[in-house]
């Protein structure tokens, strides 16, 4: 007899899905000798990175890698960072990327959380090594990128290996495959467990949804750390064999940048907001050749509107805008390039930050995890094959992650009645003042239409009659007092919305990923005086 069918006809099986660094084999296979990487001055076709990444992967097996093993990477940018995402991918190795930014204790930390086993670093920081080791003694293999006296070098081993295959890795939908770590700003970071089916299906989407009609024959700039967006989107242009052109400079350089757009025709750049404002703002825009731009996808923040005009009128119709977390890659919502309106006007909807990704849905909710209606604020919640499957090791953030299926982003909005998304700022931002709800987004938006003012961000601060109100730190251009943007401000907000002071600063602290961090905001009035230190640690 055969075997009992069970109840709704669904034989069970394995639910196993492609290995992501199969988008790396696909390119080698049918563009193997066209440049799949570019940094400075330097080439690698598709055909040799695929090849550079067997290598990898048979040194770090003969050093006891298996699948599911950590393997922490400490690294700016470079084509062995861009290498060792997809040789842990295709081990079944978990990808565990630092910032490169971050301080030794901090990456001892994710050393120590992660549970790794082993370390990829960059000969430029052996003290993370030190660090990282003392932290985690389960680290018994460390490679360096540059030859040092405390590590093999990689590619050294890269040398003694190539030319061997490496059979990608078996895995299954929920098999992890990265270790994207928050960016800890309301406490220490968490890992947020990305798998390979998840991150299949956010390949997929960000093709259809952010840059439709992609091909090999595209090119992608990268301006940011490779650790966390950047590398999602150069994954990405991997499985288009989009060529991904990585620039030399170790900071911010405006004239390097856009040569290299011109150079290479580049055609799809992911960044932030702030570093939008710098591209648009550097002398080299108007130098060279930004023709073959097609899409600018910003996210990690809303973008002000007062900078969208200006970005719109000096690069043309190419900003694309996506709203999500790195627990959700950004697959929540999308607005496309003929959504942004260089001026305002009645069919223009302001402060949007689009609709739902395809395959994805998203609710507004209350703290009881009730449906608000269209217009009503409460938090962002999204369900959808683009959400991770949780924090590793961490059943407490876990519990408070997901209600009834949903995820809670911690992001405060609202929907209008065609679904577009609104997005009113951090839970952690709001304050409230004389017993009203006060979200700083919408008085940092009006602000920034003053021509004086550069940036700027509102914090909530406790105050003996109202209970809470808002400080505003501005960045400005010419010579204004706090007087006189108050009085311009009068009539555009309500009188309970209005910040009780203001201060000017020669910069506002950001977060190694560009973001303005409104944590290091309120430990800088803590210097101040301004608030007590309790009060710190509040805000994201």
């Amino acid at each position: 007899m055969s075997a009992a069918v069970p109840k709704g006809g669904v034989v069970p099986h394995t639910r196993r899905v492609m290995n992501l660094s199969h988008v790396l084999r696909q390119s080698a296979r049918r563009f193997g000798h066209q440049i799949g990487l570019v940094w400075g001055a330097d080439t690698w076709t598709w055909g040799e990175i695929d090849a550079r990444v067997d290598a990898m992967c048979l040194a770090l097996q003969d050093k006891g890698i298996t699948k599911g093993d950590r393997v922490l990477v400490q690294s700016s940018n470079c084509n062995q960072m861009f290498e060792s995402m997809f040789a842990c991918f295709r081990m079944g190795a978990v990808w565990v990327p630092t910032n490169f930014r971050q301080t030794p204790d901090e990456v001892a930390y994710l050393a120590q959380s992660s549970g790794a086993v082993a370390m990829i670093c960059h000969a430029d920081f052996p003290d993370h090594v030190t660090a990282s080791k003392t932290a985690a003694p389960t680290i018994e293999t460390v490679i360096s990128i540059g030859a040092t006296a405390w590590a093999d070098d990689y590619d050294t081993l890269i040398a003694a290996y190539l030319g061997h295959h490496f059979p990608v890795a078996e895995v299954e939908h929920d098999d992890p495959c990265w270790f994207f770590y928050t960016s800890g700003t309301t406490g220490r970071p968490k890992a947020g467990v990305l798998t390979h089916g998840q991150m299949g299906f956010v390949i997929t989407n960000h093709l259809c949804d952010l840059m439709p009609g992609t091909t090999q024959a595209d090119a992608s700039i990268v301006v940011a750390p490779l650790s966390h967006g950047a590398g999602i989107h150069q994954l990405v242009n991997t499985a288009r064999s989009v060529k991904t052109i990585m620039p030399r400079s170790a900071g911010f350089n405006g004239d390097e940048i856009w040569s290299l757009i011109e150079r290479w025709s580049v055609t799809n750049v992911f960044t932030v907001p702030t570093i939008v404002n710098l591209l648009i703002d550097d002398e080299a825009v108007d130098t060279y050749d930004r023709s073959s731009l097609r899409y600018i996808i910003y996210a990690g923040a809303p973008m002000y509107r007062e900078d969208q005009k200006r970005a719109l009128k000096k690069l043309g119709p190419v900003l694309v805008q996506y709203f999500g977390l790195g627990e959700v890659t950004g697959n929540i919502t999308v607005l496309p390039p003929s959504l942004h309106a260089a001026e305002d006007g009645p069919d223009v909807k302001v402060g949007t930050c689009g609709f739902e990704r395809t395959a994805m849905q998203v609710s507004i909710q209350n703290e009881k995890g009730g449906m608000v209606k269209s217009g009503e604020t409460g938090e962002i919640a999204v369900c959808g094959p683009a959400v991770f499957a949780g924090y590793y090791n961490n059943d407490e953030a876990n519990a408070k992650a997901f209600r009834n299926g949903w995820f809670l982003t911690g992001d405060l909005g609202h929907l209008d009645d065609e679904g577009f998304l609104f997005i009113t700022g951090r839970a952690s931002d709001m304050y409230i003042s004389g017993g009203s709800n006060v979200y700083p987004r919408e008085i940092e938006e009006k602000i920034l239409q003053h021509p004086a003012v550069d940036e700027v961000a509102i914090v909530g601060v406790p105050d003996p009659k109202w209970g809470e109100v808002g400080i505003a730190v501005c960045t400005a251009n010419t010579a204004i007092d706090a007087d006189a943007l108050l009085a311009w401000m009068d009539g555009k907000v309500s009188r309970y919305k209005m910040p009780k002071t203001v201060q000017f600063w020669p910069e506002l602290p950001k977060s190694a990923y560009g973001k303005i961090t409104k944590k290091l905001i309120k430990a800088q009035l803590v210097e101040q005086g301004v608030i007590p230190s309790a009060q710190k640690d509040t805000a994201s």
